[in-house]
């Protein structure tokens, strides 16, 4: 599953440079993984206030700066999952469609009792071996634009 959010930027997000400030494109994906998490059918409140998932890396490649009133679509979709974790691929792409940012994400599954990571729930597991998109990363430009 490929999920896509759509973003119009705003002159509140621009660094002194006239482009997107850097942190915001965090943001972005942020809003991107939310909105997967939305479509996908699975409700993390519902795992609340015991379990919940964190950010444990970020690799983002910037490809194209994003200016004031462009509209960008932020793609995600699931790449992997382990026993305790799970990574999305994401990207922004331009009216052109052309890629602004490429990014890998990794979430880990975090018991909010103990305040460490945990193995993901069962549920959780099953689900994301549905939605995996095999390959998928390649295909975006992530791993051919770093060679």
């Amino acid at each position: 599953m490929v999920t896509e959010t759509a973003i119009v930027v705003r002159s509140t997000e621009l660094d002194p440079n006239g482009h997107v400030n850097n942190a915001k494109f965090l943001e972005y994906l942020e809003w991107g993984r939310f909105d997967w998490f939305a479509d996908s059918g699975l409700d993390l409140n519902q795992l609340a206030p015991k379990y919940g998932v964190v950010v444990a890396n970020v690799n983002m490649n910037y490809r194209r700066e994003a200016r004031r009133g462009e509209r960008l679509r932020v793609r995600t979709w699931l790449v992997a999952r382990g026993e305790s974790s799970f990574r999305y691929g994401q990207d922004i792409l331009n009216e052109r469609g052309e890629v602004v940012v490429d990014a890998e994400v990794v979430n880990v599954g975090f018991d909010m009792v103990e305040r460490r990571s945990a193995p993901l729930p069962e549920e959780l597991r099953r689900r994301f071996d549905e939605l995996i998109v095999p390959g998928k990363l390649r295909q975006v430009g992530a791993t051919a634009a770093r060679r």
